[in-house]
């Protein structure tokens, strides 16, 4: 089950509001706790992972508790922790794609299987691993109470696909927190905008890139394959930011302040500042556990290097198990280091060519991200420049222009809602009967689309 989905819109989410309102306030995080395993019974494919999960909550919440209570021993149990929920994320993740490369470069004969991800775990393990780490940290006091620490990391508007919230981001909100009318007002237009960028700009620009697919990326011309990857950069923002804001709006109908997860990244002038703009939630954990751990940039400029690239190695293959997620992490710490050493300041200074230089960059590097074949993502790159020399099949004259005709609203589109604009017209008009207007239309506009069909799973769901 998908936010956006006529099921959970029209099924679960009324009956979950009804009874979580209805509930007394010491019995409301039970309803999440017991709504979100609903929810998430509904994604999984086989139901030992509901199990698995459940499981990882209870042994999750008794180590916090010995990390607190034994202080001569937390420094086992909290690798003890960490180990165990990285374990379950290497075997369901990792495990095929380590044995394709063992038995490829040492001659071993490991089982390949076809394991089949847990929907989620990339985001649950982090958030419990934040909290273990915490604890012994002793930034945050061990939960005490299972339905607590179960509500944390099984709420079902994050559980999926973030943002990634730590436990001091939501502590006091689990004791104590508001939910009235005002809050759940706000959940509601928070959520029909994120509803509206994935079901009307990101399914609907996302088409173009299938039709690409399809087509071959060998028989594309030129033209066309730039709006092919400028296309997957706005699907996959919008997908991902309209995912973002549905949960956080989901957040404030049950009283939680959920963290912001992306700020206008496309605005930004650098690929370091797009970074800090881009999944928040995500690059905020990598700075707190693990580049900070490692020195961050205390030690000198050889160990800050050293630092990036293992952060931005991990960040690649926290993304998928195939060497283009790699390549990719670390075609992006090859760039920040540029900014850093050589060109951001001259970036930042001449905005204008700032903005044109990540015009062009955004897209190649996505391009890296969305090709996980090789060979399929050289000919990509050689139709995106027709002076190299290539091998060519049936490339129709002009093909550009048709798809032009047919997605040129989604680009406008895309384009506008990529900028600061939207957000400060909003906010002028959000109170008023012409804003609640705005956003009727959207939400019977994306409820329209999907029940014709037009409706995409969430790119993010896969990593």
């Amino acid at each position: 089950m998908v936010f956006s989905s006529l099921e959970f819109l029209f099924l679960f989410l009324p009956v979950f509001m009804i009874i979580y309102a209805a509930a007394p306030s010491k019995y409301k995080n039970l309803a999440v706790l017991l709504g979100s395993v609903t929810f998430y019974s509904f994604g999984v494919k086989k139901p030992v992972y509901i199990i698995l999960f459940i499981l990882t909550i209870m042994l999750n919440f008794i180590v916090g508790q010995f990390i607190e209570d034994f202080p001569k021993y937390k420094k086992p149990w909290m690798i003890f922790g960490v180990a165990f929920n990285f374990w379950w994320l290497v075997f369901f993740k990792y495990w095929t794609f380590g044995a394709e490369n063992a038995n490829a470069i040492f001659g071993t004969e490991f089982t390949l299987r076809n394991i089949i991800l847990p929907i989620g775990i990339s985001f649950y393990t982090f958030q419990n691993v934040s909290y273990i780490i915490d604890v012994y940290r002793k930034k945050v006091e061990a939960e005490r109470n299972l339905i607590n620490y179960g509500a944390y990391i099984s709420m079902f508007p994050q559980l999926i696909a973030g943002p990634i919230v730590t436990y001091s981001t939501v502590a006091k909100q689990l004791v104590n927190r508001t939910h009235n009318i005002r809050m759940v007002e706000e959940g509601l237009k928070t959520f029909t905008i994120g509803l509206g960028y994935k079901v009307l700009i990101a399914n609907q620009i996302g088409g173009l890139w299938s039709d690409i697919s399809m087509i071959g990326y060998e028989s594309i011309s030129s033209p066309l394959a730039w709006m092919g990857i400028f296309a997957y950069s706005f699907q996959l923002y919008f997908d991902f930011c309209g995912y973002s804001l549905m949960a956080i709006g989901l957040g404030k109908l049950m009283g939680f302040d959920l963290p912001k997860n992306f700020d206008d990244p496309y605005m930004s002038c650098t690929m370091t500042d797009f970074w800090r703009r881009w999944h928040i939630t995500l690059g905020t954990w990598f700075r707190e556990y693990i580049y900070i751990p490692l020195g961050g940039n205390r030690k000198g400029k050889a160990a800050q290097i050293r630092n990036t690239f293992i952060v931005w190695a991990f960040t690649g293959l926290w993304h998928g198990a195939s060497w283009n997620f790699v390549i990719w992490g670390l075609v992006l710490f090859a760039v920040m280091m540029l900014e850093k050493f050589f060109t951001g300041k001259f970036f930042e200074k001449y905005r204008a060519v700032g903005h044109l230089y990540m015009i062009l960059l955004i897209p190649l590097t996505w391009l890296i991200f969305a090709i996980t074949d090789f060979h399929e993502l050289g000919v990509y790159f050689k139709r995106l420049l027709p002076f190299i020399p290539q091998k060519t099949y049936a490339v129709l004259d002009n093909d550009y222009l048709k798809y032009i005709k047919i997605y040129k609203t989604y680009f406008i589109a895309g384009i506008f809602f990529s900028t600061k604009l939207p957000q400060k017209i909003y906010e002028k008009i959000k109170d008023t009967v012409f804003g609640v207007i705005i956003l009727l239309a959207v939400f019977w506009a994306s409820v329209y689309c999907m029940y014709k069909g037009l409706n995409d799973p969430f790119l993010y769901f896969r990593f």
